[in-house]
């Protein structure tokens, strides 16, 4: 590549977007793009991903196509990209066929630099027709992980996009941008999408910014934590999740009750009030989305302040993509799991009721239910884990999670780091209590019973219960009844935490039976221990929160919180004005940077980060006059 296209990106950059450097990540995958080297990049939400595509396409010559499952977001990123002075359109469904045959028209006379495209769109002859004749010298996929059936959102509409590419006369560089992929599903996307050599760029999985909590939390005091979580910031806006539309409603309704402005999102609502619905919440309008995981892949809204899992999702994947929409700003967020052993039922049942992938054979689809299985039991690891919260995550995705700092690891995995804001654990919210002798002893009774009764049974046998189900079958007669005097609860949930570690397997079916997991031997050494997590005194829980609060915050004065407010509330106006999202306008990183600067002058204002060219032009005076009777007004 000639030094002076990475020239060209940079001013790019600068001019249009507001800042001086790349973050991590984007320059190489940009460098590889302009140098016409396909390129895989696999960054976290809130990375970046989408300036990857924006720079490169202002640069290069043509029209860059950019591959998305986004439909309802196109409108918005459009909008984002016109704001900062880029040409850019959308094509999908949402438009009627009129205004379809007017963007391919504007599109051939060179109207744009990128073009957003739903998958759909590029069966449609139309477009094919188009994409023939056009000069399309970058293709870029967005949500690349939709191509593998090994990733947690297959869509069989992205198997067609590697055809759309080798169809076109000029083979264009390709890049391919996720967010969480496994090696085996990195594989699947070179292959499906016909990568040619691709440049990989991984840049982590770590999200500084955010914090980890999990807690169990029966589902009848589900509603009274969520209350007193979101009463804590009335003023931030947050997504709560539920695994079911029906718990969906039932959120929702209650949080209107209580005065929140909330609204819901799932597939049984219609298009027009999903997309009403997201529109409210991106607006500000509706702070709190409650929504079902239908809701919110790409979510372009930069000031999600928190995110509450109200139940435990099926895979980590799926976690930590539902989780990373906090935060994208880079400003301290939350992410909360409430979690019951009802959870842990649901989605075992989820992966049972699956349908079948038509594109499978009986014994491909069994392989594909026995990894979601494997998914599942390292997401209850994850609520178990009485280590670092972050630690576990990383690990997951092949991070060691060892050298890190600010609670990111660091401790030899001997136990949590101490930073409050690294997760609850370290925190001391949670405190790890010793049941090795209890997990001996569920060990021996699955050994004895020869993996043939369920976790019930297993737990009954131990405690030595005298039930007709047991005298029937001779157990009261095995040598581990009676064995173990522990309480239920506290044995069933034992029984998770060894199938959590794999030292356990729960088989799947209308009978589940518990029976001996890969690392079951290792539970017969010596140096065998399992710790279970339990709720911190409410003292000591109360202190570890308010150290973990007072760390998160952003580093404002009162007065510069007063401004931060008065900003905002302008930028709120101004949005409404437009027809645009807030955050559009001004993410709130910028607005913080600027309520600590306060800028006098338009070189000042166009310092801030986040600040280009255009928007100097379009909102610089608006904002340099509030900040200036701002200024007026304390100095009064």
């Amino acid at each position: 590549m000639a030094p002076s296209s990475l020239e060209a990106a940079r001013s790019v950059l600068s001019r249009q977007f507001g800042y001086a450097d790349f973050r991590p990540g984007q320059e190489a995958v940009v460098a590889a793009v302009l140098g016409g080297r396909d390129a895989l990049a696999v960054m976290p939400t809130g990375a970046g991903k989408s300036i990857c595509y924006q720079v490169p396409a202002v640069v290069l010559d043509g029209l860059t196509v950019v591959v998305s499952p986004l439909v309802s977001l196109m409108a918005d990123q459009v909008r984002a990209l016109k704001e900062a002075g880029i040409r850019g359109a959308y094509l999908n469904s949402t438009l009627t066929p009129a205004q379809q045959a007017e963007v391919l028209a504007r599109a051939r006379s060179g109207a744009y630099d990128l073009m957003y495209v739903a998958p759909e769109r590029l069966a449609d002859p139309r477009f094919t027709a188009f994409a023939a004749e056009a000069s399309i010298p970058f293709v870029a996929v967005d949500e690349a992980h939709c191509v593998s059936q090994w990733g947690q959102d297959f869509r069989p509409s992205y198997l067609a996009i590697g055809d759309f590419i080798a169809a076109l006369p000029a083979r264009p560089v390709v890049a391919a941008l996720t967010a969480t992929a496994t090696e085996r599903v990195r594989a699947d996307i070179v292959r499906l999408l016909g990568l040619r050599d691709p440049a990989l760029t991984v840049t982590g999985f770590d999200r500084p910014n955010l914090r980890f909590a999990v807690e169990r939390c029966e589902p009848k005091r589900k509603d009274a934590r969520l209350d007193a979580f979101i009463d804590e910031r009335r003023a931030e806006s947050g997504i709560v999740y539920c695994s079911k539309r029906a718990c969906v409603e039932e959120v929702c309704a209650h949080l209107r009750e209580r005065g929140i402005a909330a609204t819901r999102y799932h597939a049984g609502l219609s298009p027009e009030e999903r997309q009403r619905n997201q529109r409210a919440f991106v607006a500000d309008d509706a702070p709190v989305m409650v929504a079902t995981n239908a809701f919110g892949m790409g979510i372009d809204k930069s000031n999600v302040s928190y995110v509450v899992h109200y139940n435990m999702p099926g895979s980590v994947e799926a976690y930590y993509q539902e989780a990373g929409r906090a935060g994208r700003d880079g400003a301290p967020a939350e992410c909360l799991l409430l979690w019951c052993d009802g959870d842990i039922a649901t989605g075992r049942f989820f992966i049972e009721q699956e349908s079948a992938n038509e594109a499978l054979t009986a014994e491909e689809s069994e392989v594909v239910r026995a990894g979601r299985r494997r998914m599942l039991e390292a997401m209850v690891g994850y609520c178990y884990t009485t280590d670092c919260l972050r630690r576990y995550l990383l690990r997951y995705f092949g991070e060691d999670g060892e050298s890190g700092e600010d609670g990111k690891g660091g401790e030899g995995g001997e136990g949590p780091a101490s930073d409050p804001r690294c997760c609850s654990n370290c925190a001391g919210e949670m405190e790890a209590v010793d049941v090795t002798a209890e997990a001996r002893a569920v060990m021996r009774c699955v050994h004895e019973l020869r993996g043939r009764f369920g976790k019930t049974m297993v737990v009954d046998v131990l405690r030595g219960a005298d039930t007709e189900a047991i005298r029937s079958r001779g157990l009261n007669r095995a040598a581990s009844y009676g064995s173990c005097d522990a309480k239920r609860p506290l044995l069933m949930e034992v029984v998770e935490l060894l199938a959590a570690g794999d030292y356990l397997t729960i088989t799947e079916g209308t009978y589940p039976v518990v029976c001996a997991g890969g690392r079951y031997r290792e539970a017969a050494r010596d140096d065998f221990s399992l710790c279970m997590k339990r709720t911190a005194s409410k003292a000591k829980r109360g202190a570890a929160v308010r150290s973990a609060g007072a760390a998160g915050v952003a580093a404002l004065t009162a007065s510069d919180e007063a401004l931060f407010e008065r900003l905002r509330a302008l930028r709120k106006r101004l949005a409404d004005e437009a027809e645009v999202p807030p955050y559009v306008v001004f993410p709130n990183t910028t607005l913080t940077a600027m309520a600590q600067a306060r800028p006098a002058t338009a070189a000042e204002f166009l310092a801030v980060p986040g600040i280009g060219e255009k928007k100097l032009a379009t909102y610089g005076e608006p904002f340099l006059a509030e900040i200036a009777a701002f200024q007026a007004e304390a100095g009064a």
